[in-house]
């Protein structure tokens, strides 16, 4: 066992604005039950805004301050260590923030580690702190991010692990990531009891995915139909041809759209196309990349048949997804024969898509 000195661990909590309260929460009650566990105080935390006043969340609720950034970066000049930096983000891309970029490599210079949660891995990446390294992003900020940091390993998974970077997708994912590093200090027995105390039934391991499996969530059962979505879902940028998707899953491409028409009712090109529209719609929402340059990196050979696809399936124009809700809302109002969901007919059958909202 090793001792008490060489076990303390300081978590310095970096809350962005809107930062999510459950992610937060979640991260803070793993060390806290540890404490409890343990039966001492081997992990500590503060909180730090960047004026050294409450914080808000995402839900509203205020979060007080220990510290300002400001107070930490000159502190940290006065060390020779650091406290491993813990950056809350949630699923809103935040803004530049030179000063927290500054502190976040002195903080790493001096051989500290580093956390980012939810868009808090966003600040990392930007920071030029994650190149080359593995991170866990949200599924719904991973079209952004992949576009703007090709150079990190960007991945759909509930947390990674790749050195003294940790990062994880957020919702209660933290809670898992803080009992890895648990677990590494003092074992598997004190995770477990950590799990009977926050009843618990199971952790995630580092990787694991952070959406149910594709056949829980359309009740697919097909591994043919299964194994040629994972290939769509691989190349929504230089999409390929159908023919190319059916030899590689061993079956004809008659077979392929039958099977598709029965599992889930559409065409495999109709689905394909869905697949490619909801990445550009997560990237007109959570980036300012050009509309041109999310047809292209959507599959789309122009803008105008990218504008053309995206009104049909979301009942706007791809830059009116930027505006903020009421104003589309009083659009849709001015325009009453548009505020019905679109009829889509995919080879016989009706199916209804959503509006942008």
């Amino acid at each position: 066992m090793l001792d008490l000195q060489s076990t303390c661990r300081n978590f310095c909590f970096y809350l962005l604005p809107a930062f999510s309260l459950q992610a937060f929460s979640s991260a803070v009650a793993a060390l806290r039950l540890a404490n409890e566990v343990l039966g001492r105080d081997v992990y500590s935390w503060q909180v730090i805004s960047d004026d050294g006043q409450p914080a808000a969340s995402s839900c509203g609720l205020l979060v007080c301050a220990d510290s300002s950034l400001l107070f930490e970066r000159q502190r940290a000049r006065r060390s020779i260590s650091a406290p491993a930096v813990v950056v809350v983000g949630d699923r809103n891309a935040p803004s530049p923030h030179k000063q927290l970029d500054a502190w976040l490599r002195e903080c790493r210079n001096r051989r500290g580690s580093l956390v980012g949660i939810g868009s808090g891995t966003i600040v990392l990446a930007r920071a030029g702190l994650a190149e080359g390294r593995r991170c866990a992003v949200h599924w719904e900020q991973f079209p952004m991010f992949s576009e703007l940091f090709p150079s990190v390993l960007a991945a759909q998974t509930a947390f990674e692990q790749d050195g003294h970077l940790h990062t994880c997708a957020g919702g209660d994912a933290p809670f898992d990531m803080f009992l890895g590093m648990v677990d590494q200090h003092h074992g598997t027995t004190a995770v477990n009891r950590i799990c009977e105390k926050a009843i618990a039934c199971r952790t995630r391991a580092a990787g694991d995915r952070q959406r149910l499996p594709l056949h829980s969530r359309v009740q697919l059962n097909h591994q043919a139909v299964i194994k040629v979505i994972d290939q769509m879902e691989s190349n929504l940028t230089e999409p390929l041809l159908l023919d190319e998707i059916a030899g590689s899953a061993g079956l004809s491409r008659r077979q392929i759209e039958r099977l598709f028409r029965r599992e889930l009712g559409c065409s495999p090109s109709r689905y394909y196309l869905d697949l490619r529209l909801e990445r550009a719609h997560l990237l007109l929402i959570s980036s300012r990349l050009p509309v041109v340059e999310i047809a292209m990196a959507c599959g789309f050979v122009s803008a105008s048949h990218f504008s053309k696809a995206y009104r049909e399936a979301y009942g706007c124009a791809p830059h009116q997804s930027r505006l903020p809700v009421y104003q589309r809302k009083k659009m849709r109002l001015n325009r009453p024969h548009e505020n019905r969901a679109t009829q889509v007919d995919r080879g016989g059958s009706s199916e209804r898509v959503p509006n942008c909202h």
